[in-house]
């Protein structure tokens, strides 16, 4: 399906102080994909997504939905196709109750109410807090606000999902809850992150950004690992692929070290 293809080709951009915060950026992402996209703190990757959004316009390059090009014409109709969870989803949840945040899209793009409300009640139930529809915002829990933003962007029902630090400031019970939500869709996904863990768990491919540039492009199990190329991209291999400091073993539960006998069980040690 052409339509939910997200391509970025040759794109670079600086800001009006001079900074180039990217150069020369192309990837592709195809139907199904779930495709990570790192990088220290700037590299370019907030820049880039604003870009992909059309938040920002390139200086020059383009990024295309399917066929169609990104501009300022075709805008309006790729942001129903395309669509981005915040970092802060205080910065995406402003309606009284999670029921309207949810309602807000579909409504302003001319349902009738009971469309909207059947808009509303699936992407509630997809993402399992149909009984907050009534619930203001500000009471929910972090794991619940996450949850809340994406079924705003779910309701328009997008073919792409752009998720900026998902787990961000999440407790391991909340984070683990919202990667099990996002490994269960089935839309292309670009998903950006500090937490490499979870970058591991859920997109197969990564992209790695260093210095506004495609420093890297491939499977992420052999990418992450590289801790020479993760080193020079400023970033660290995700705790999931560090050999234990006691025995070497990768994947950690109980320790050779300490269980000989056992002849090889993964260290707990950590």
């Amino acid at each position: 399906m052409s339509h939910h293809r997200l391509e970025a080709i040759h794109l670079k951009y600086a800001y009006p102080d001079g900074h180039e915060a990217l150069h020369d950026v192309s990837f592709e992402a195809t139907h199904g994909e779930c495709v990570g996209i790192i990088g220290a703190n700037g590299a370019g990757k907030s820049t880039l997504l604003m870009l992909l959004m059309g938040l920002l316009h390139p200086g020059a390059g383009t990024v295309r939905i399917g066929e169609v090009e990104l501009t300022r014409k075709t805008l309006p109709d790729i942001r129903k196709r395309v669509g981005m969870v915040f970092q802060n989803p205080d910065d995406q949840l402003f309606m009284p109750t999670v029921g309207e945040d949810a309602a807000f899209g579909p409504r302003n793009a001319g349902l009738s109410e009971s469309e909207v409300q059947e808009k509303v009640t699936a992407a509630l139930s997809r993402v399992g807090i149909l009984h907050l529809r009534d619930r203001a915002p500000f009471k929910l829990s972090g794991g619940e606000k996450h949850a809340a933003a994406i079924a705003s962007v779910l309701a328009m029902d997008p073919d792409i999902l752009v998720l900026d630090e998902p787990t961000a400031g999440l407790d391991p019970r909340a984070r683990r809850r919202v990667m099990g939500l996002l490994e269960s869709f089935s839309h292309t996904r670009l998903i950006t992150g500090h937490d490499l863990d979870m970058i591991l768990a859920l997109c197969p491919r990564v992209v790695i950004l260093r210095e506004g540039r495609v420093a890297a492009d491939g499977p992420s199990s052999t990418l992450l690992a590289d801790s020479e190329l993760m080193e020079a991209c400023g970033l660290e291999v995700p705790l999931s692929l560090q050999p234990c400091a006691k025995c070497g073993y990768v994947g950690h539960r109980k320790c050779q070290v300490d269980m000989p006998q056992t002849g090889g069980s993964p260290c707990e040690s950590r």
